[in-house]
């Protein structure tokens, strides 16, 4: 008799593992840790917020992830492979669209892929598969200038999508926006992730942002940033603009804001 097969482990599709950046002031020579010993595991198709207060280092681990700021202690792993600097199995969402004004919204989209050297037809086929997904198919052709600042954000998501990354990063990408675009923009990226089930990392200084939209929400301590405290999001996916009227979801952003506004630190993580 054979004996029973075993399951094949998750390779988590982002791996931090006693994680830390620090930063040398090229002035004074003066050393500032922002990240200090950060063990974080995302699963594929999870979607996870990372919340804290401002300049806690959020960004600066999201910016490591990315490939953009070395860290000089730990290990950093996408779906296995050590991050040594930026790479295709990531794509970054940032607060500004950051478009290229003198290409449409189409090249916009492709223009990653053709830095690459995909293919003309391929990286085309992508880029309007892309745009359907966040709904701009009919301002192909026009130019970022002719946009509004919630289009020209879809754009950059398309522009994201588009490179089929292992993982979303995502950095304030609503901040910049009116009320009511973010608010739009929340609800697209919950239907475009529901459809796609893509890993996403974000990080947001918007705590109700983060409970509609994650299976998850990591917050960070004060500078250097450690885990101070993990809590899982229960509320029933697919999820909507509804969910804020769940009693849950009021009540998970009030422990999260309680935590976020607690004194000093934390040493272990801990999670509920």
């Amino acid at each position: 008799m054979n004996p029973p097969s075993l399951k094949e482990p998750i390779v988590p599709a982002l791996s931090a593992k006693g994680f830390g950046v620090t930063y040398e002031d090229q002035r004074n020579g003066s050393l500032t840790e922002a990240v200090r010993n950060v063990d974080l595991d995302i699963l594929p198709g999870e979607f996870v917020s990372i919340v804290g207060l401002s300049g806690c280092g959020k960004s600066t681990f999201l910016s490591s992830v990315a490939g953009l700021t070395p860290y000089q202690t730990g290990s950093l792993h996408i779906a296995g492979k050590p991050v040594c600097g930026p790479g295709p199995d990531r794509a970054v969402v940032f607060q500004k669209a950051s478009l290229l004004p003198w290409r449409t919204v189409l090249e916009n989209v492709y223009y990653g892929l053709e830095l690459r050297g995909v293919s003309k037809k391929e990286r085309e086929e992508r880029a309007w598969d892309a745009l359907e997904l966040v709904g701009l198919k009919d301002f192909a052709h026009f130019h970022p200038r002719a946009l509004s600042g919630g289009m020209q954000q879809r754009t950059n998501l398309a522009r994201a999508f588009a490179s089929d990354p292992e993982i979303l990063l995502m950095d304030e990408p609503f901040a910049a926006l009116d009320a009511i675009t973010r608010e739009t923009l929340q609800n697209e990226l919950l239907d475009i992730w529901q459809r796609t089930r893509k890993t996403v990392l974000l990080v947001t200084h918007q705590i109700d942002e983060a409970v509609l939209l994650s299976d998850r929400v990591v917050v960070f301590t004060e500078r250097p940033a450690r885990i101070r405290r993990q809590f899982k999001v229960e509320l029933r996916r697919p999820r909507t603009e509804a969910a804020k009227i769940d009693p849950g979801f009021a009540h998970l952003v009030e422990k999260i804001w309680a935590e976020v506004n607690r004194i000093g630190h934390i040493e272990e993580e801990y999670a509920i």
